[in-house]
């Protein structure tokens, strides 16, 4: 079995810069708690999902409407044996334009079908980017005004 990044790609009707904030709006689409700027290169912000999820990333990569790239610098998932799975992991955003739409190519680096966080890692991903962040994206409505 190959080792293969887990990776997803959605089509969106905003602009590559519309994209780009909205994924740098962390707390906007991330269900969880977050601690720090997550809209700084260099800046470190810590995530976490109650006692099930802790994990510190640093933004390692910040190219306005093109690329944004988190670094785990930090991680304990409480769900799993190995429980440092994504420690050194690159959460990796790529945006393009395609035609009148924006791509977005979503890769988390080191998160392989190997590990044993992988598919409901990759589950709360697809819920993640598909849900929270398109709707972030399309109408501005974050996970907390969904909500309401």
């Amino acid at each position: 079995m190959k080792n293969r990044d887990y990776t997803i790609t959605i089509t969106v009707d905003e602009t590559p810069e519309e994209v780009f904030d909205a994924i740098n709006n962390a707390r906007g689409w991330w269900s969880g708690e977050i601690d720090g700027d997550t809209d700084r290169l260099g800046a470190e912000f810590t995530y976490r999902y109650g006692d099930l999820h802790y994990s510190k990333q640093e933004i390692t990569e910040l190219l306005p409407g093109k690329k944004v790239v988190w670094r785990v610098k930090e991680a304990e998932i409480n769900f799993v044996e190995e429980k440092q799975e994504w420690k050194g992991t690159d959460i990796v955003f790529d945006i393009a334009a395609r035609d009148a739409k924006t791509e977005l190519t979503f890769t988390h680096i080191g998160l392989v079908p190997q590990i044993e966080c992988y598919h409901s890692c990759t589950d709360a991903w697809s819920k993640l980017i598909r849900g929270n962040l398109r709707r972030l994206i399309a109408t501005g409505m974050t996970q907390s005004d969904a909500l309401v």
